[in-house]
């Protein structure tokens, strides 16, 4: 349900953040988890209808090998989530798209499974791509292990001790996914019946159940394989460290593609989420709210403390954060009284680097959760871009080109720099490409994905057409801008409209595409390769599944665990044999 502004709080009180602040490629890239990414709003949905988790099928031999099904219970369905996992050698763990073995792999699966359906899944389901799934399964995806972070959890349980919370903080997960696929691909559960799910209407809903599932089983799975290799000596995992171990995540330029191709999904994604924020900007200040946000901050600053990761750039960026929030934090209390709205406390702070104000937003966010949480059922869009009616002529189009598009059609593709990368599908790695213009081969396959060049070439066209021409036989005179035009228009008249950002040019950070996209799912700890792919967790934080109604987990932390606490944990291993 929308959230209704009081008829104080009308929405021109605040400013509602332009196009050119928010779909600013580098804020995009500096964006964080927030009450509304996917992770967050499904825990709320599994607490609000109590759905129910259980143990369906535990068959693993004592080298944790065979097959797992949970059975999950919503008050419209019935799924299951069936989980295989595969002896692999080491030299054959591999997270690119054209691996063919994995650790682990696994579905959701929409209804009841008989013999004849876990048949078909055993047989198909670990091959993947190249499998012939049912079409029942509405979601199909596989993970690796972090090895270290695996051995070492049981092995230490298996001896009767927690593991090294150092080593854990080095990763943050036990399995990692390398795909999760959805929608229909490879003849599985299409995405259109979903439109009439209360379960998983909402974009990447079920994707999101499917891997919060996972979580639960590689929890389970490191308790069981204890047990089997220490017997009565193991202990199970300490709760506090397994709210704190997530799924991890390899991504790479696959996912930049997605952000171009679905422009309108994306402005609802971020149209959303800054109406959500623009419910909390116009609130009044108060005592509890700034003590609230006082503890988020110090949060987020031990957060970023404990983040670790081998790409330099990153680190500079983090240290960074820790530096202007510790000065905020500090200094809080006693120059909060210099702002009324949290509008005004935003704006002053605008001067901070792009990271720390989006962890400022992050923060503002949970101070209201019921305004914020209104919005969390209105992520879908409608992806239909179309022309004008009827009577549109040139001029209308050249002024949606100049209001909306100027970071496009003031650039010279004339220049190299700005022209310097072209994208393409790697036939070998069946991957998404960067190649340079003139040097590489590929440039004859190149992806469409240059929007800014396209609304620059269109707008030089529309200079040498007569004003008071009709759009619509512009565009039947000259078909190659008919997709283009369409673009334009339909973005140019939503909120935020297309992401602004040439990704030709020479110095284009493609990451910054990987991390908007990450941040909307709920990622935390960012740890970039490179320039190219990003290592993430999802549900890093989050509470289990037996105690999902606790929701504030903005920001995962180490558990704060004394020694005394870690050797004398429980040491009953509970019972997975069934």
């Amino acid at each position: 349900m929308q959230y209704t502004l009081p008829s104080n709080e009308k929405p021109d009180a605040v400013s509602f953040r332009t196009p050119d602040v928010v779909m600013h490629s580098e804020r995009l890239g500096a964006m964080h988890q927030t009450r509304i990414s996917f992770v967050r709003t499904l825990l709320r949905k599994i607490d609000k209808e109590n759905w129910a988790l259980s143990k369906h099928l535990w068959d693993l031999d004592d080298d944790g090998y065979g097959q797992v099904i949970y059975r999950l219970q919503t008050p419209e369905h019935i799924y299951h989530l069936v989980v295989f996992c595969n002896q692999l050698a080491d030299e054959e763990r591999n997270d690119r798209v054209i691996a063919q073995k994995w650790d682990v792999t696994f579905g959701l699966v929409f209804g009841e499974i008989g013999d004849e359906l876990l048949d078909k899944l055993k047989s198909n389901v670990p091959l993947q791509e190249a499998g012939r799934n049912s079409n029942m399964v509405m979601v199909l995806a596989r993970a690796n292990k972090s090895v270290r972070v695996f051995d070492h959890i049981v092995s230490s349980l298996a001896d009767g001790r927690q593991p090294d919370l150092d080593i854990l903080a080095q990763v943050g997960y036990i399995l990692r996914t390398t795909a999760v696929y959805g929608n229909g691909k490879f003849g599985i559960y299409d995405f259109k019946p979903l439109d009439h799910s209360e379960d998983f209407n909402q974009s990447f809903r079920a994707q999101m159940c499917a891997v919060y599932l996972l979580r639960e089983f590689s929890l389970d799975w490191v308790d069981y394989l204890a047990k089997k290799k220490g017997g009565n000596k193991a202990v199970a995992l300490h709760p506090e460290i397994k709210r704190y171990l997530g799924i991890g995540n390899a991504t790479g330029l696959g996912m930049a593609p997605y952000l171009i191709n679905h422009p309108c999904i994306v402005d609802q994604w971020l149209s959303t989420r800054e109406e959500a924020l623009q419910t909390t900007l116009v609130c009044n200040i108060e005592a509890e709210k700034t003590v609230h946000l006082s503890n988020l901050l110090k949060r987020a600053i031990q957060h970023f403390t404990e983040i670790v990761t081998i790409n330099e750039q990153q680190v500079t960026l983090n240290e960074a954060v820790v530096a202007e929030l510790t000065v905020l934090q500090y200094t809080l209390m006693t120059t909060i009284e210099d702002y009324t709205t949290w509008a005004e406390f935003l704006q002053a702070h605008d001067h901070l680097s792009f990271e720390s104000q989006e962890v400022i937003i992050s923060c503002l966010m949970e101070l209201y959760p019921e305004r914020i949480d209104a919005f969390q059922e209105t992520v879908n869009a409608d992806e239909t871009l179309s022309l004008p009616n009827k009577g549109k002529v040139i001029q209308d189009l050249i002024d949606v080109l100049e209001s909306r598009y100027q970071w496009a059609i003031n650039i010279d593709f004339s220049e190299p720099d700005n022209s310097h990368w072209f994208w393409y599908r790697s036939v070998d790695k069946e991957e998404p490409r960067m190649g340079v213009r003139g040097q590489e081969p590929g440039d004859d396959r190149e992806l469409t994905l240059d929007v800014a060049r396209q609304a620059n070439n269109l707008y030089l066209a529309l200079q040498q057409a007569d004003p008071q021409q009709l759009i619509s036989e512009f565009i039947l005179n000259k078909p190659k801008y008919r997709s283009i035009a369409r673009r334009v228009w339909t973005m140019g008249h939503k909120k935020l409209g297309d992401i602004q950002m040439n990704v030709l040019h020479k110095n284009t950070p493609p990451m910054h595409l990987l991390r908007c996209k990450l941040s909307m799912f709920g990622a935390t700890k960012f740890d970039p390769r490179s320039d190219r792919w990003v290592r993430i967790t999802l549900f890093q934080g989050a509470p289990l599944f037996a105690e999902v109604s606790s929701d504030e987990w903005l920001f995962p932390l180490l558990p704060n665990l004394s020694s005394n606490k870690l050797s004398t944990q429980d040491s009953s291993t509970p019972d997975l044999s069934t």
